[in-house]
């Protein structure tokens, strides 16, 4: 099993996601979405299951920066801002063959595990 996890080392979630994975010993591909932003591709598959608003971290301090409050913006322009700003992104991001989630997702990864190793 191999999970990969897209979000930045202060954030709390993504800190606690890979201690997660690392305790039941599962290969991890971490994405440091500082160092590179996650691609319109690899976002299309979070959005076709939670939809766009979704990905979209409204309490996040970039958010509040960049003044997006104020805005109205089609999905176009939002997934701009978020290939382009990765800061913006709820996180972790995480992804294990076509299964994703948004967030800390504890119990839904528990089902992963649950399932491959079924």
């Amino acid at each position: 099993m191999e999970v990969q996890v897209f979000g930045t080392q202060k954030n709390q979630d993504v800190r606690k996601a890979l201690r997660f994975w690392s305790e039941r010993r599962v290969k991890v591909h971490f994405v440091d979405l500082k160092e590179k932003a996650a691609s319109k591709g690899e976002l299309q598959r979070f959005t076709q299951k939670f939809g766009l608003s979704a990905l979209i971290d409204k309490s996040s301090k970039r958010y509040a920066e960049l003044g997006l409050g104020a805005g109205r913006y089609d999905d176009a322009k939002w997934m701009q801002w978020l290939t382009e700003e990765p800061l913006l992104l709820v996180m972790p991001l995480t992804r294990w063959q076509h299964k994703v989630t948004i967030g800390y997702a504890e119990s839904d990864w528990k089902d992963w595990v649950t399932q491959d190793k079924g």
